[in-house]
């Protein structure tokens, strides 16, 4: 085995918990900025799903597959934000059996509070790296994380 993967277990199993560490204080942070932004209604799990309805709307089934749960549950969620007033549903351009789930501009506007609060959130971690270092990181981060989806914590 080359030296290059002979990491200690013990060295495995820190990284995951600094990593893990790290993703979870970005999450509650975040939430807690999006809540002082005005949108006390909202769930770090509801921000998730605003991820991908984000990029042109979703299904209920494209949804659930984003988020890696039951069709089920993904339309007991929209039904939640669309209650809230974040979502709506249209009829989908292509198949008139589905329903497309779109933001609406007060989903909008708590998308653009979680962005603001993900700068925020992740302000201390320039100042204590530094630009470079954490411009690094970021790239360093896109090599080895799944970009396909980001499940939401419950």
């Amino acid at each position: 085995m080359s030296n290059f993967f002979s990491m200690r277990d013990v060295d495995g199993l820190a990284v995951v918990a600094l990593v893990l560490g790290a993703g979870g204080d970005l999450v509650q942070r975040v939430h807690e900025g999006v809540v002082a932004r005005g949108f006390p209604d909202v769930r770090p799990a509801h921000g998730f799903a605003f991820v991908r309805i984000s990029h042109g709307g979703a299904t209920a089934s494209e949804l659930a597959d984003y988020l890696g749960t039951t069709r089920q549950a993904a339309s007991q969620l929209v039904d939640e934000l669309e209650s809230k007033g974040y979502v709506q549903r249209r009829p989908h351009p292509v198949d008139a059996r589905a329903r497309l789930v779109t933001l609406t501009d007060r989903g909008w506007a708590c998308t653009r509070a979680a962005e603001q609060a993900a700068a925020d959130a992740v302000r201390p971690w320039a100042k204590a790296l530094g630009e470079r270092r954490l411009r690094q990181l970021r790239e360093d981060l896109a090599k080895v994380a799944p970009a396909a989806r980001l499940r939401p914590i419950w």
